[in-house]
Order: C-alpha cells, then structure tokens, then sequence
C-alpha cells in the first residue's frame, strides 16, 4: 500500500450566493489530472464555475445497486480521500497499514471544499454531514451516501447550539420573531436555522437572516459584537463564547433536533466504477472501525489529534469528546433516509428548489458494511 498526504492549497474566500442561491455547477472536462485539478478546485472556484458540465456534474440520481462489486479489492486502485480526522484515527489506531488499496489523503473536509474538488475529478470520497450531498444534487453534481454515522444520544449530545448575542432577550426558540440570525445557505448551519424557524413555528419572513459565511469563529464574533442576535455554534466555539461573553449576558439554546449525520460521501462516478467501488467498501470497513476506536481511546484521540493535529488544548480536546457521545453505526438507513427526506421537502420550500426523492442519494450496496465490520471486529487495534 502507498500513502501520501497533500496538505491543504490557500484558496481566495469568494462571496456567497444570496440567501436563497447556490453555488453555480460547473467542471472541467477531460481525463484527471489530480495534483494540478485539487488545486484548481480549492483555489479558483470562480473558474470552475464557469466550465462546462460533464459526467460527473449531472445528478441523474442513477440507481447502482444491480452494480456488483467485485469481492476482492485489487491492491493497485488508488482512492483520493478528503477526511483528515480518519487518516489520523486510522495511524493512532495501527490500522493505516493495513489499507488494502492505495490512499492519497487530501487535507480538505466539509461540503464546499469537497464539492469543489469532486466537480474537478480530484476526490473519490470525503466526510460531510447531511446537507453537502442534498446542495450537490441541486446543482448539479452527482454523488452518493456510502456510510452513515450518527450519536447514541443525539438530543442529549447536539454538534450545535443555538447562541444568542448579548442583550439580545431570547430565552426560548420563540422570541427568536423579529431577531437577526447567522444563515449560511447549503451548509448544515443554514438548513439547522430553517428547521429551527419551523419548530418555533415561525417563517424566513418572522426574522431577518444574515448571510455569513460559517467558517472558523465568524459565528462567535457576529455574536459577540451584536452583528447578529443569534447563530448556530458548535463544538470548541460553544465554550469559548460562553467563556469571552457570558459575562455580558451571552447565552446558548439547546434546539432540541437531531443534527448529527454524519456520512462518507462519494462521487457517483468513483462508486461506478468496479474497482474503486471495491475500494470504498473496504475504506467503509476501517471508517467504521475508527469511529469505535476513537470512542474507546478517548485520551489518545485528544492527544493525537485535538492536540498535536489541530493544536487545541488538551482541556478542549476532553470537552470535545465529552460533547461528541458514543457514535451509533446503523445496519439500516431507514430512518435516515425518512428524516433527511423532511430536510430536503422543508429546505426545497424555503429556498423555492425541486423536491426530489432522497433516495436517490444513499447508495445502499454498502448500507450493512459499516455495521457488519464493527460486529465482526472490536473496533480496530488498541
């Protein structure tokens, strides 16, 4: 097996769509080129944008399952994956050596980076939560759900909450009526901030919602200076805000909905293919067995990546974990496909899109694979 890691290329931050837009489809067209393509698609957007269409960025929604995998993976297919958190989980583990095909790891995450690096024919797989592949699906970019995670206790162990500004006045999700709130459209945060108006049983129109881009602690410092009066806040920046200004009145809400998909997330035209799709399912397998890994060894995980990765604290590493609850790895997505089904038919009212049937989304050949290699494993090396 050959591993190599690309860090991350700088790109230009460009100004988002209005609210109810979204990113604008487009590729290059041609054989990949991935080195030179990965960093086109993180640096030059704009470019991208403006490209014609190929294979890769029309979502028909094709259905694979009469598509066989191949029992055995050949040991020369290569997968590109955007998932740095597992490259490390997978070395802390002792598990990386072990991959059965080869890795080229891109330090890249997240809906838009990994979109962009798809449409570019740079990335097979990456991880992002819900909404990255519903976005995709709308503009254009065909992808499929290859894994699914979620939290044993998601109510109880929320990725986000609500934070409110300094003498903003909400106590409940109601007086949220005639407040300025953070939105980020096609992101996770945006799609939250819809659900949450819904269960308040208020509308875009009861509110007035302020495009930002949610991206490091932009969120917190909108708070903190009254920009907005409320905004979606998740993991270290949660404790950080209460801690720079709950003096001054700053509190969070629990909102009181799931927000914890998490999936790997594939490009149709990677899963189409036999030898890559043979690939991923076994990349499945060792994801699986990482997210139990890293619930079992929870001070090697701050330690080796909150701390010497990411250079948090090791006190921020511990609150992490301890937000993150015990990871759930279903046999059966159901459940997640009815529930982000009601995703898509609320966000496709509130931003005037198509509905489409959300299945078309979830590519169900490796529906069981997670869950079975966990079953038949302890959960990686100790």
């Amino acid at each position: 097996m050959k591993i190599r890691f690309r860090p991350r290329t700088p790109r230009p931050r460009t100004p988002r769509p209005h609210l109810a837009g979204l990113p604008v489809p487009g590729a290059p067209s041609g054989p990949r080129r991935r080195p030179a393509l990965l960093a086109a698609a993180l640096t030059l957007p704009f470019l991208l944008a403006s490209c014609a269409l190929d294979a890769r960025t029309t979502a028909g929604g094709e259905d694979l399952a009469s598509r066989k995998i191949p029992a055995e993976v050949s040991p020369d297919t290569e997968l590109t994956v955007g998932y740095p958190s597992l490259k490390v989980a997978l070395e802390l583990s002792g598990q990386i050596d072990e991959l059965p095909f080869e890795v080229e790891w891109a330090n890249i995450s997240g809906g838009p980076q990994c979109s962009e690096a798809f449409r570019a024919g740079a990335l097979d797989v990456c991880s992002a939560a819900e909404i990255p592949s519903i976005n995709a699906h709308w503009t254009g970019l065909d992808t499929k759900l290859v894994a699914a995670a979620f939290r044993e206790d998601p109510y109880a162990n929320p990725i986000y909450e609500l934070g409110t500004a300094p003498g903003a006045g909400i106590r409940s999700l109601e007086d949220l009526r005639g407040k300025k709130i953070a939105y980020s459209p096609g992101q996770a945060q945006g799609a939250l901030v819809l659900r949450i108006l819904d269960k308040a049983g208020l509308t875009q129109e009861d509110v007035e919602l302020v495009e930002l881009a949610s991206t490091g602690d932009v969120y917190p410092t909108a708070l903190g200076n009254r920009q907005v009066d409320a905004a979606p806040i998740a993991d270290v920046n949660i404790k950080r805000y209460l801690k720079n200004y709950g003096g001054q009145g700053a509190t969070t809400l629990k909102h009181g909905l799931r927000d914890d998909p998490s999936h790997l997330w594939a490009l149709t035209e990677s899963v189409t293919d036999p030898e890559k799709a043979a690939a991923v399912r076994e990349l499945v397998k060792f994801w699986a067995r990482a997210q139990i890994w890293i619930d079992r060894h929870p001070e090697e995980w701050v330690e080796g990546w909150y701390v010497k990765d990411q250079g948090l604290s090791r006190e921020d590493g511990e609150y992490l974990v301890e937000r993150a609850g015990t990871p759930v790895i279903p046999a059966d997505w159901s459940g997640a496909i009815e529930r982000q089904q009601k995703t898509v038919d609320l966000l496709a009212e509130e931003q005037d899109r198509e509905r489409f049937d959300v299945r078309i989304l979830f590519d169900r050949r490796f529906e069981k694979v997670g869950a079975q290699a966990v079953a038949a494993g302890d959960g990686g090396a100790s």
